[in-house]
């Protein structure tokens, strides 16, 4: 059953907005002194066939997105760290076209409808902007480890992982770095009205003041949470890994409105907007699953096999499509419905 949380629970020093005196913020819900941050459970070999057709993927996928504008699938890989940008239009998928990254890209996001494409390198220091259709590149340096990007108004934000901040740019211009009570900043989102900045190792949700430049309240994220999405609700959907479960979080203020039970650790998220579907991989067990989000809690609507390991999902919100990419090397795959 949906257990519903409507206390606010604050995060340490990350209440009041502007971090500790002293290294690592003091934090009495954290169960280690040395956490460890989630991350996919291994998979077993698949017991079921795929759903839908599989083709060959060059490179291990690190991150997907789809741009409905223009009809196409963006699949980061890392040898060589590059973009491959694919014609949405049959189950199969061949022939993409290549683009150079500096360095693999930690996470693909869209500035908006018909790109430019978001390609954030932590080990590049950079932030690539992609146009579409045509795939050119643009790099800007963020000095740091830049690994998650989003538009807000006409800013971009930048989860900087090894500064513990995000950084608020103008262009390619970094205006001002937004930190405190972050042990790291994971991945960046915004619900058009606010933003949130995820930390994995401390495993909390924190909402950002942009005009103000501070991080304000926090809320932890389950046992241990790997990956979030905004639904057109404003709310913020995360998987809790290590817990087992599917969380949904309202801003302004900060609170836990949705815990939804999910066995096989889920990981991967994609939201179709048109269809209030939210699609979850779970790593343990080789499946996605589709929620619908809609109502007071999720209810599931498909559940499908996929290729091993399923680490990335996407969504065409068009046709309705579901992209899973195996990150051992077993393919992409396609599931048309």
């Amino acid at each position: 059953m949906l257990r519903r949380m409507m206390a606010v629970v604050l995060v340490g020093c990350a209440a009041v907005g502007t971090g500790c005196s002293s290294g690592q913020p003091s934090d009495e819900l954290m169960l280690s002194d040395n956490p460890t941050a989630a991350t996919a459970a291994r998979s077993p070999a698949p017991q079921a066939k795929p759903a839908g057709t599989v083709s060959v993927l060059p490179g291990t996928p690190t991150s997907m997105v789809v741009d409905a504008e223009h009809r196409l699938l963006a699949v980061a890989v890392d040898k060589p760290p590059s973009v491959l940008l694919y014609r949405l239009g049959a189950d199969t998928l061949a022939d993409p076209t290549r683009v150079p990254l500096p360095g693999p890209a930690d996470t693909l996001s869209l500035a908006g409808p018909g790109g430019p494409l978001l390609a954030s390198s932590g080990s590049a220091g950079q932030l690539v902007r992609i146009t579409l259709p045509g795939g050119k590149a643009a790099p800007a340096p963020i000095r740091g480890e830049p690994v998650s990007a989003t538009d807000f108004g006409d800013r971009t934000l930048v989860a900087v992982r090894d500064r513990k901040a995000v950084a608020v740019l103008g262009g390619d211009k970094v205006y001002r770095m937004i930190s405190g009570g972050l042990y790291s900043a994971d991945q960046v989102l915004s619900t058009g009205k606010g933003a949130v900045v995820f930390d994995r190792l401390r495993n909390a949700l924190f909402e950002l003041d942009v005009p103000a430049g501070t991080v304000d309240e926090g809320l932890r994220a389950g046992e241990g949470s790997t990956n979030a999405v905004t639904d057109r609700f404003g709310r913020v959907l995360v998987a809790d890994t290590r817990g087992g479960a599917l969380l949904a979080f309202s801003l302004d203020p900060l609170l836990m409105r949705q815990r939804y039970p999910v066995d096989g650790a889920p990981y991967a998220l994609a939201y179709d907007a048109k269809r209030d579907l939210v699609w979850v991989t779970l790593t343990a067990t080789n499946e996605v699953v589709g929620f619908d989000v809609a109502g007071e809690q999720p209810e599931e609507k498909y559940r499908f096999p996929t290729v091993e390991q399923p680490n990335t999902v996407a969504v065409d919100p068009d046709s309705g499509r579901v992209v899973v990419a195996s990150a051992t090397g077993k393919g992409i795959q396609v599931i048309g419905r």
